[in-house]
């Protein structure tokens, strides 16, 4: 390769890490919640100086049942005492932007049931015809499932469309969580 379409390339390089990073760390935007499911609603203002996990998912969703779902639960058994000491909370935001008739609140209620999901649930809110609910777009998400992890300042930390690998987000919640005044 030639020195000047090396030194390019590095930079063209550099510039996406830049990026990404930039990315992972731009201020949450609130949710905008029509109803919650598994008790009462949150804010992201009222939880802040928390880690928050965020699971954008669709009940119909293959990833989101063969991977968010599974683990959310796998990591909520592993934090059980980072969220009983409220340090840690985990919501699930039910993001529908296909299937609207389908995936309706009271299918949802029931696939909360049989997948033993208690954290707070929130159905997206939806706006005037649009497909995409308003939480989803104000994320910026590309689809479902898509967890995004929240530092206790506000700011977003990790968001990952798709499969990733766990320990990534795992190393980050125990490194925010370590960190200190939470």
């Amino acid at each position: 390769m030639q020195p000047a379409i090396s030194a390019l390339l590095i930079s063209f390089l550099i510039s996406l890490g830049a990026q990404a990073s930039l990315a992972a760390s731009r201020p949450a935007p609130e949710w905008d919640i029509a109803e919650w499911i598994n008790g009462e609603g949150s804010s992201l203002t009222e939880l802040r100086g928390k880690v928050v996990v965020i699971d954008f998912f669709q009940l119909w969703c293959p990833g989101c049942n063969s991977f968010s779902v599974p683990l959310m639960a796998t990591w909520e058994k592993k934090y059980a005492q980072a969220v009983a000491d409220g340090r840690l909370v985990f919501i699930s935001i039910h993001s529908v932007f296909e299937g609207h008739d389908f995936q309706n609140p009271d299918r949802l209620r029931l696939y909360l049931q049989q997948k033993d999901v208690r954290h707070l649930v929130g159905v997206d809110r939806h706006r005037g015809g649009e497909t995409i609910p308003e939480t989803m777009q104000r994320y910026q998400t590309r689809g479902t499932p898509e967890v995004t992890i929240i530092y206790q300042q506000g700011l977003i930390r990790l968001q990952k469309f798709g499969r990733f690998d766990p320990a990534e987000g795992e190393t980050l919640i125990e490194n925010l969580l370590e960190e200190k005044g939470i």
